[in-house]
Formats: structure tokens, sequence, C-alpha cells
């Protein structure tokens, strides 16, 4: 029932984005694209993965004791997991790739996923400061749009009721006062709620993944890698502009507002971001003067040949485990059932 109905919700956004749209339009808009320049983004792809699974690799050797996994067993158990995200709802595939490096490289489970835990806390602050940067850049831009199209005109009428502005403040301030409040009245109470333990234990793992990363040996190549990954994200959505006449004017700051706007529909916990994506990157280049078909477009194109890209290397990934663990019904596991050690969290 959960994947079923994930998947209608991507099936529900993606009627939306398309909904009283010119379909043959759109297809003439995909068809008429300029392949080659995809082709480059799909290069610059494969190095950005190379990249992050040697990242991962420089998380999890100080944390492992013995023998360090191998670079190919920690990039294939990574490619396995993002294939799994493409098909399975709620993130599973993070899930899938720790316990698929246990299989091939004997790394416990609970040591990779806290440094998966750590790489997603690393990615939203990235996510954020891209936000942060677009809206600085582009705020005016943003604003005007929001008031014209969502909020129909009251949003200059709002900034200039100061009153109303302040009182929305100080209630806020407040709410967040009584709630720490309640919290602090009642943790001993909380202490005995199960839901509430999971809550804490959840949170412990975060701060202990955090502070996982002053292990590294050499933080500088941490650095670098991590900005290059996300360079290789912006350069594939900004040179993916020019394969569409439409889009072939946006400048640099348009590619920068569909990296931060699409990766937060990638972080969608749906089945590949599709629909969630989709509707955001044409939500997105609407912005910047785009019509509908030609942002759906856009966003169709792009997030099929990252699809297939990754479906390719998945594939190949999985193959490739089989053979490095030589058993085959060991790996062909079902990562729907897959299970977590009951100290992985912790």
């Amino acid at each position: 029932m959960k994947y079923t109905l994930l998947l209608s919700v991507s099936g529900l956004l993606m009627w939306y984005a398309v909904r009283g749209q010119d379909l043959s339009r759109i297809g003439q808009y995909v068809r008429g694209a300029n392949y080659w320049w995809l082709a480059i983004t799909m290069v610059l792809s494969v190095l950005g993965y190379f990249s992050r699974a040697y990242r991962w690799k420089m998380q999890l050797d100080p944390t492992v004791t013995g023998e360090k996994p191998a670079f190919w067993h920690v990039y294939h158990a990574m490619m396995v997991g993002y294939l799994a995200n493409m098909v399975l709802p709620g993130r599973v595939g993070e899930v899938v790739r720790c316990t698929l490096l246990q299989r091939t490289s004997k790394v416990p489970v609970q040591v990779s996923l806290g440094t998966v835990i750590t790489e997603r806390i690393i990615d939203v602050l990235m996510l954020l400061t891209l936000l942060g940067t677009v809206l600085l850049l582009d705020f005016k831009t943003f604003w005007n749009f929001a008031n014209e199209y969502l909020l129909q005109g009251k949003a200059d009428a709002l900034a200039r009721n100061r009153n109303v502005l302040v009182a929305a403040g100080v209630a806020t301030v407040l709410v967040v006062i009584l709630f720490m409040y309640l919290l602090w009245r009642n943790l001993e109470k909380l202490k005995q709620n199960a839901a509430f333990n999971k809550l804490m234990s959840f949170v412990k793992g975060l701060l202990a993944g955090v502070f996982s990363i002053v292990k590294l040996e050499n933080k500088g190549a941490f650095l670098l890698h991590t900005l290059f990954t996300w360079l290789v994200y912006y350069l594939m959505d900004y040179l993916a502009f020019f394969a569409f006449p439409e889009t072939y004017n946006l400048d640099m700051r348009a590619g920068l507002a569909v990296l931060t706007f699409g990766a937060f529909g990638m972080a969608a916990p749906v089945q590949g971001g599709i629909g969630v994506f989709h509707l955001l990157v044409q939500s997105t280049l609407l912005v910047y003067g785009i019509s509908r078909e030609g942002g759906i477009a856009y966003a169709l194109v792009v997030h099929g040949a990252q699809t297939l890209l990754v479906v390719l290397m998945g594939g190949i990934s999985f193959l490739m485990s089989m053979v490095d663990t030589g058993r085959k019904g060991r790996v062909g596991f079902n990562p729907i059932n897959v299970t977590v050690p009951a100290d992985a969290v912790e």
C-alpha cells in the first residue's frame, strides 16, 4: 500500500505538471532536443559518481578496523543503492547499499549507515546554502513571481503592513517557547514512550555521524570531492539548457535555481523523485519566463537521461557485486525485506 500510494502521488504530480498543456508541443520539444549536450552531462555524471564513491570510501576507512573496503566495492554498493532508490520509495536504497557493502567487504551495517547519515547531513547543508544563494541572487525575481501567481498581488501589501509581520513573528516565538516548556515538563513521561526513544536515538545517530568527520585523514580532499560533486550536478543542469532552443539563453543563475529546486524534488520520498522533480523544475523555469511545455520537456529529458544512466550503471554494479561475492543467491536479496541490526541506529 505504501509503494502504491507514493507511486500514485508521483503520477498525480506528473498529471498536474502536464494538465492543460499542448502534448504535441511537448513532444516536439523532446524530439527536437540536441542530445549531444545531454551526452556531455552524462559523462560528467559518471565522473561525479566516481568522486562521490571515493568520498564515501574516505568516510569509511577511518571507521573500519582491519582491511579497508576496496574502492570498486564501495562504488558498486553505492550505485546499487541509487538503483534501488529509483524503484523503491522512502530512500530504501541507503539501507540496500550498506547491506550490500557488508556482503562484499564485511563492513558492518551500523558503520556504513552512520557514514551515509553524515553524507546526507552534508548534502542538506549544501542544499540550504544553495537555496540561500539563489534567493540572494534572484530574490526580486522570485518575489515578483510569488506575488503575481501565488499571492495574487497581496505580497506587497502584506510587506507594507508591518504589524501583521510582527504579530506573526511574535506568535511563532511564543509557540516555540510553549513547545519547549511542555517538552521539558513531560520529559520523564516521554522517555517511557517507545516512539520518543527511537527519535532520540536517531538524533544521537545524526550527531555521531556529524562528529565522525573529524576522523578523516584528509579533510581537504574530502571537501574538494564534495564541491566537485555539486559542481557536476550544477553543470549537468546548466549545460542541458543548450539542448533546447527555449532554454538556450538562460543564464547561470537560472541553472543554480534549477539545481536547487530540482535537488529538493529528487530528495522527496518517492521513487526516483518522479513527479516532484518534474513539477519543481517546471515551476522554477516558469519563474524565468520559460513556458510550461518547455519546462516539462526539459525536466522529462534531463530526468530521463539520468534515470537511464543510473539503471545502466546500477545494473552493471549489481552484476559485478554478484561476481565479487561468488554467491549469487546471497547478493540477490530482496531490498524490500532488508532488516537493519538493532544497534544500527545507536
